[in-house]
């Protein structure tokens, strides 16, 4: 893996080793450390009056704007996707994800990794980031290990209208349920600031493209860690954000990109 661009801006992570000066290419050839994964995504540092919540979205598209193929991201993934897929799980304090994501991936309770166990207990974090599930009907299946066996309970955000009996529902199978909204959706902005409030600020949503469509929109997304998968699929597959168009296209910039086997890795920031 060899980085194709630098980063240069004061707020982003450092260069790996952070020797001023390296050579950008001192890593071409070479697969990259998970330390060193993890330090080029390591999320701002919290300012004077205290870490602010931070969003990012991981996701995977082809060359033709494929974010799934036969509904799923795997077979457009590669082993070093998933590597950085594991290394963003592991700074998260918690991962965002939309209930058709859940069902249509057969999400599972994030794993406690012994490669991060210190860098996470240094931080203050738990063994394993919490899994928060966007839903407005609850209509999940709540005998999945994803509720029934987490490391840390499972999170969901849910409008006030949810449907009592499967909020006592997901309550009886070890869930916490977390009212974001007035009605029977949830406003993006309000289940920012829900997590925040419970102490989780290192935020990391992996879509699905409903539910990312929905944080563009409201313009709560800080960053994009986008694979650029050197795949063509062709097809009706969705993009990578879905729903309404915004106004005003939003302009993000370039923090950072990594390269391996025609993969590009890229990292855009507000």
């Amino acid at each position: 893996m060899r980085r194709l661009f630098p980063v240069t801006d004061e707020t982003a992570a450092p260069d790996p080793g952070g020797v001023p000066g390296e050579d950008v290419r001192e890593g071409a050839g070479r697969e990259w450390g998970l330390a060193e994964l993890a330090a080029a995504y390591a999320y701002p540092e919290a300012g004077p009056g205290g870490p602010l919540p931070w969003l990012r979205a991981n996701m995977v598209s082809t060359l033709d704007g494929a974010a799934q193929h036969d509904g799923r991201s795997q077979p457009i993934s590669s082993a070093t996707d998933m590597r950085i897929f594991g290394t963003l799980r592991a700074l998260a304090d918690v991962v965002v994800v939309g209930a058709q994501t859940v069902r249509q991936e057969g999400y599972r309770p994030a794993r406690a990794r012994a490669e991060f166990a210190g860098m996470r207990e240094a931080a203050g974090q738990s063994p394993a980031p919490a899994i928060a599930v966007v839903s407005a009907s609850l209509d999940l299946d709540f005998s999945l290990p994803l509720f029934t066996s987490p490391l840390v309970p499972t999170l969901i955000l849910t409008g006030a209208s949810a449907a009592p009996d499967r909020v006592a529902a997901a309550g009886k199978a070890g869930a916490r349920v977390v009212t974001a909204g007035d009605g029977i959706g949830v406003d993006p902005a309000r289940a920012v600031q829900a997590l925040a409030g419970l102490g989780y600020t290192r935020l990391l949503t992996e879509g699905g493209p409903r539910l990312l469509g929905q944080l563009v929109a409201a313009g709560v997304l800080d960053e994009l860690c986008l694979t650029v998968s050197p795949m063509l699929t062709s097809g009706d597959a969705q993009r990578i954000a879905g729903g309404p168009a915004v106004m005003v296209p939003q302009r993000f910039r370039l923090v950072s990109m990594l390269e391996e086997d025609g993969f590009l890795f890229t990292r855009y920031g507000r």
